[in-house]
């Protein structure tokens, strides 16, 4: 993950490292691109714009905030698992819980006051 992060300073770093993030995270719950984007209620399913919103959430409250909303998408996954589960595959819900576990670690390594 990004070694040095301000709450105020987006940067290009930290944009590459949220798409790794969010792809790898994608591929462990078993969605897609396009079902984060809609449960986000963003009007389009392509990267940039997924970014852009993220990088509003970033300005007002850093990456504490991405990841708060990321893991309201990952509650309401679990809350709907049986609607949208990609047909013929089973969610690896430790793998989810482990990707959850290492972003929150690594948030609280990060000194947002600096």
């Amino acid at each position: 993950m990004v070694s040095i992060m301000s709450k105020d300073y987006w940067s290009k770093e930290i944009e590459e490292d949220l798409i790794l993030l969010i792809k790898d995270w994608l591929k462990q719950t078993g969605k897609t691109q396009s079902e984060l984007c809609h449960r986000l209620n963003l009007p389009s399913a392509r990267m940039p714009t997924l970014i852009e919103s993220l990088k509003k959430d970033f300005s007002s409250g850093g990456i504490p905030k991405i990841a708060n909303r990321l893991c309201e998408v990952e509650e309401s996954w679990r809350n709907h698992e049986g609607e949208n589960t990609k047909k013929g595959g089973e969610l690896n819900t430790s793998g989810q819980l482990d990707l959850l576990d290492e972003i929150c670690e690594d948030l609280s390594k990060i000194n947002f006051n600096e």
